[in-house]
């Protein structure tokens, strides 16, 4: 979008919430925007895949209808968490207590504080520093605004805080929600300043205010889950990261494949069946071949699921790790639970020196 950025927008599906990754191309630093905690091996493999250093991971607002994610980024990354200073003495684990007027430095870029209550007493509102880009949390929603009937909200408040602290803000400055329940991406402040139903055109703080005090929306399904989890950041009661796997490191990369090491596997080939999905010729190569490695081709792979055992973790391997990893969507499909794809496949397994054999498989 912009050469001078650069810029994600994810989504979740269950809380229909925008998450928005910006780094500064130069410095490679970058923040996270709203971070949902389910989502959150999908975004740490973004952020290492485009070799970006995060400094905070920030929220919006205190959220009722998902947990946050940032403590675990925190521990992933060792980023500050930011969020409005307040929520008070009760919030845990934020580092970074932001208050109108704060800036969010990465890199040579940075993100301007604003303060816009009503929706809760602790939104935010973060703008670039080229007023291009405002990330609304649920103050402005595209075409609509975030309620107002929990969480110390207030109507009146709101209305001043869009009006004043976000239509403020150039015509084509495009606006970023945390939420769409209608799968629209973004929206522009010129836009939501003629179009918006309840807050645009000529409506004024009266008009606003009966619109938002009628809308007699259910609570939030997550709300008793979700707001005592972010009034700790996300951390979880126990206090312990979620694990992918209990029988190895494994990651999880952006596209959603499970990959493992080479130097991992080559220490622990007993623990483990090791299935070579590369054709029957290929094994005889230069690369040659894992000398504990079964060989199955893929095109074979899904005829033979019943005959292979489960008392062990498969890990997958072909020439680059990219038919391995198909491979390993075919596993899961058949039930097998414990799969991973060696990272880089046989390529990286010799640049790493790791032992091969050479010779037609047996």
């Amino acid at each position: 979008m912009f050469s001078d950025l650069i810029f994600r927008q994810l989504f979740d599906a269950a809380s229909s919430t925008y998450t928005y990754l910006l780094a500064c191309p130069e410095t490679r630093q970058a923040v996270l925007i709203d971070a949902v905690f389910e989502q959150h091996l999908r975004d740490r493999a973004l952020v290492e895949e485009l070799g970006l250093t995060l400094v905070a991971a920030l929220d919006t607002h205190c959220h009722a209808d998902h947990v946050t994610g940032a403590w675990l980024m925190q521990q992933a990354t060792g980023c500050r968490i930011g969020i409005s200073a307040r929520y008070g003495d009760e919030l845990r684990g934020a580092d970074l207590r932001l208050d109108h007027g704060d800036r969010v430095a990465f890199g040579r870029r940075h993100l301007e504080v604003r303060a816009t209550p009503g929706h809760t007493d602790g939104c935010l509102t973060y703008v670039d520093d080229r007023h291009r880009m405002a990330f609304t949390g649920d103050a402005l929603l595209i075409r609509g605004a975030g309620r107002c009937d929990f969480q110390q909200g207030h109507a009146g408040m709101l209305y001043r805080s869009i009006t004043g602290q976000i239509f403020s803000l150039p015509d084509d400055c495009l606006v970023f929600p945390a939420h769409d329940y209608s799968g629209r991406t973004m929206s522009c402040v010129g836009e939501e300043r003629q179009h918006n139903p309840r807050i645009g055109g000529q409506a004024d703080e009266r008009d606003f205010v009966g619109f938002m005090e009628n809308l007699h929306l259910p609570h939030p399904k997550q709300l008793a889950v979700a707001l005592p989890a972010n009034m700790r950041s996300g951390q979880p009661e126990d206090g312990q990261v979620p694990r992918l796997a209990d029988w190895a490191p494994v990651r999880q990369t952006y596209a959603g494949l499970i990959e493992i090491e080479p130097d991992w596997v080559s220490e622990h080939l007993p623990d483990v069946m090791l299935l070579d999905v590369r054709q029957h010729g290929e094994v005889d190569e230069r690369l040659g071949r894992i000398a504990a490695a079964r060989l199955l081709p893929l095109d074979e792979l899904k005829n033979h699921l019943a005959d292979l055992p489960r008392d062990r973790p498969v890990v997958t391997v072909c020439h680059a790790g990219t038919r391995s990893g198909q491979a390993t969507v075919l596993l899961k499909q058949g039930g097998f639970t414990r799969v991973a794809n060696l990272r880089g496949g046989m390529l990286l397994w010799n640049q790493l020196g790791l032992p091969v054999v050479h010779g037609p498989a047996a």
